[in-house]
């Protein structure tokens, strides 16, 4: 199957020799481009991409935004991060708004041809320098106490209030636990009905108490 990628990045050079790179991978196709965060939204309804191949620092809105967006509407499409940032800010911050993968620009065609066929397989992948970076934060990183739990919820409901707490939406949660949005949202409702809240700041409340 052939894989639709959407590139934004600002640079138009850049963006030249990327479609170029892509141009010599089989099963891969560029679909479209795109020069900022807004333009990615626009760009994402006309081409409809599995992946969305993504820098970082562009001006307006930037690439952890439109990551954000792209997932709120479309929690299909895969998020892969090509970018100069290499700082645990910059990667976590990535993570955490939904990208499916993060490598370096700099990288070796076949890492970058490699890593999207990853991501456009629902895995998650980081380019050897981003993994070496996440292996040390983690070794160095104190172990967490016991994980706190609120009486009445399950082991799930626990896991998806703690991603409420974090802000995410129901189609982010959905992706990020390979759920359908049905299932969450049944989740969530039992959630509130169990915490006896009528909206997700009243729960967001109660699960930062609780410590999670």
């Amino acid at each position: 199957m052939t894989v639709r990628v959407l590139i934004v990045d600002d640079h138009a050079q850049f963006r030249a020799g990327l479609r170029a790179l892509l141009a010599t991978a089989d099963e891969v196709e560029v679909c479209g481009e795109a020069a900022s965060g807004e333009e990615a939204l626009t760009a994402l309804a006309r081409h409809q991409p599995d992946v969305v191949l993504l820098d970082l620092a562009m001006p307006g809105m930037g690439g952890i935004a439109a990551t954000q967006r792209i997932l709120e509407t479309n929690p299909h499409v895969r998020v892969l991060v090509l970018s100069m940032a290499d700082d645990d800010d910059s990667v976590f911050a990535a993570l955490r708004a939904g990208a499916r993968g993060y490598v370096l620009k700099g990288a070796r065609r076949v890492e970058i041809i490699r890593a999207i066929r990853v991501v456009a397989d629902g895995e998650a992948i980081f380019g050897p320098a981003i993994a070496t970076r996440l292996m040390g934060y983690f070794a160095n990183v104190d172990r967490e106490p016991p994980a706190a739990t609120i009486p009445g919820l399950t082991q799930r409901e626990h896991e998806i209030l703690a991603l409420v707490a974090q802000h995410l939406t129901n189609p982010q949660i959905a992706a990020r636990l390979g759920l359908s949005q049905k299932t969450v949202r049944n989740h969530v409702s039992n959630i509130f009905a169990k915490l006896q809240v009528a909206d997700r700041a009243q729960a967001i409340d109660l699960a930062r108490e609780a410590g999670l």
